[in-house]
């Protein structure tokens, strides 16, 4: 069986970053997301946009890399934030109370990232 694998890529722009992941969040892939956020607060970053348009699986101990990470930043007056979640994890932020987490007008995936209706998305 092979391994989960996500990709983390980050854009600084003076005191504001964004990351980018694509790939699966668990429990084997979160200390990465981890790593990720923890060196923004290192390196003096006071606002953090995550991009997960291209995440693909995110689970328990991935949200609870972020619920971590926006704890540990609003501690040290940092905003993080998190931009077009899939749909399942979007629903996931919702019942466990963590829609802060959400920007709000970034939860829905962009139309052209959508999975078309006949190949199971919504329409």
């Amino acid at each position: 069986m092979p391994l989960p694998q996500l990709n983390v890529y980050r854009h600084d722009h003076t005191t504001r970053a964004l990351i980018t992941l694509a790939g699966e969040i668990d429990l084997a892939t979160a200390p990465l997301v981890r790593d990720a956020l923890a060196a923004c607060l290192s390196d003096g970053i006071r606002s953090a946009d995550v991009d997960l348009t291209a995440v693909t699986f995110c689970d328990a101990s991935g949200l609870n890399a972020f619920l971590t990470a926006s704890r540990l930043a609003t501690g040290a007056g940092m905003t993080l934030q998190l931009h077009y979640p899939p749909p399942s994890m979007t629903r996931i932020i919702e019942i466990t109370g963590c829609g802060f987490l959400l920007h709000e007008l970034h939860t829905a995936r962009p139309p052209s990232l959508r999975v078309p209706a006949a190949a199971g998305g919504a329409p």
